[in-house]
C-alpha cells in the first residue's frame, strides 16, 4: 500500500508523461502499481474497504469468558490454555494470554468495586502542631471542616505548658 504522498508523484508523474511505463519510471514503482493507482483515483480515489479478519482464538473466546467470569477474573492463561487446546485452539500460548489478559480487563471493568470517598464531617478530626520562630513556641489546634482556628504563644513545648492553656471552646477561639 502506498502513502498517500506517493500516490501523488504517481499521479502527478502520469499526468506529465501520459504512460504508466513512464511513470513508474519517474516514480520508482512497477507500472502495474501506476495503472492501479491511477484506476482507484479516477473512481473516487477511495481505498477499498477491508474485510475484518478472524482471529486464531475466536472459536475459544466465549470458552475464555465463560471461566474468566466463573472464577471472578481470578484464572491466568496458564490454567486455561490445556482447556482450550482441548476445545480446538491451536495458536501460541502467547496469543493465548493476550486473549485471556482482555477477557479479565473486560470483567474487571464490568464488574468494578467502588469504594465510598470518605467523608468527614465537621468537628469530628482535631489537629495540633507545635511551631517555633526565634524563639517563641506557637501552638495551633485546628477543628477539621471548621472555621475556628486555636493559636497560643508559650515559651515552651512542655506537656504542662500544652495542659495548663485555657480550653479550645468557641469563645476562646480566634478566626484567622
Amino acid at each position: 500500500m502506498k502513502s498517500a504522498r506517493e500516490r501523488m508523484d504517481i499521479i502527478s508523474a502520469y499526468r506529465e508523461v501520459g504512460t504508466y511505463r513512464g511513470a513508474a519510471q519517474i516514480a520508482g514503482t512497477t507500472h502495474k502499481t501506476v495503472k492501479r493507482v491511477i484506476a482507484r483515483h479516477e473512481a473516487g480515489g477511495a481505498a477499498p474497504q477491508r474485510a475484518c479478519r478472524g482471529h486464531n482464538y475466536d472459536g475459544v473466546a466465549d470458552l475464555v469468558a465463560a471461566r474468566v467470569k466463573a472464577t471472578s477474573g481470578r484464572i491466568s492463561a496458564k490454567r486455561l490454555l490445556p482447556a482450550a487446546r482441548a476445545a480446538g485452539y491451536a495458536g501460541s500460548a502467547r496469543n493465548f494470554r493476550r486473549l485471556v489478559a482482555e477477557a479479565r480487563r473486560a470483567w474487571r471493568a464490568e464488574h468494578h468495586r467502588d469504594r465510598r470517598p470518605a467523608v468527614w464531617s465537621p468537628g469530628e478530626h482535631l489537629v495540633i502542631d507545635w511551631g517555633a520562630e526565634s524563639g517563641l513556641h506557637v501552638f495551633c489546634a485546628v477543628l477539621a471542616w471548621s472555621r475556628f482556628r486555636f493559636v497560643r504563644v508559650a515559651a515552651g513545648r512542655l506537656r504542662g505548658r500544652t495542659a495548663a492553656m485555657p480550653s479550645m471552646s468557641a469563645g476562646s477561639a480566634r478566626l484567622t
